[in-house]
């Protein structure tokens, strides 16, 4: 079976990370996932993810670095994923193509369901508190004082 290829953002902001919960009649409909959608053909991971957060929480965002990449084997399809940290560039998120959101802290992470193709990452943010910072400017460099950058 060839895989799902899927990219998903984790955005952090003031400590708190973005979650969106998945439309009813969906796949896995009601639980939880970290926002992002389907690569389409020719696409690159890091634009599928600019463009599936523009479409469907209508707001922009820095894509950063890839932080963890899953493939899961559900009965009906598999699914390849690859979770990039990113922050907010502009706008503020609104539930256009989800169900709900949220911005949670990290002891809130285990009150939410997730698919299970998420729960290695899941473990991953309870473990790496220091994900949860916000992440440096685009273009930083990381370890310089913000008046070099």
């Amino acid at each position: 079976m060839i895989p799902i290829e899927v990219s998903a953002a984790l955005v952090f902001r003031q400590g708190r990370l973005l979650i969106t919960r998945r439309l009813p009649h969906e796949h896995l409909g009601g639980l939880w996932e970290f926002p992002g959608g389907k690569r389409e053909r020719g696409e690159s991971w890091e634009s599928c993810l600019a463009r599936e957060l523009r479409e469907e929480l209508a707001f922009e965002i820095d894509v950063g670095r890839l932080l963890r990449e899953v493939k899961h084997a559900y009965p009906e399809k598999v699914v390849r994923i690859r979770f990039f940290r990113c922050g907010v560039r502009s706008g503020e998120p609104k539930p256009i193509g989800c169900a709900e959101l949220a911005w949670i802290h990290p002891p809130q992470l285990s009150q939410y369901d997730f698919p299970p193709a998420d729960a290695v990452l899941v473990e991953d943010l309870a473990r790496h508190l220091d994900w949860w910072q916000d992440p440096p400017p685009p273009g930083a460099r990381p370890g310089k004082p913000i008046a070099e950058r």
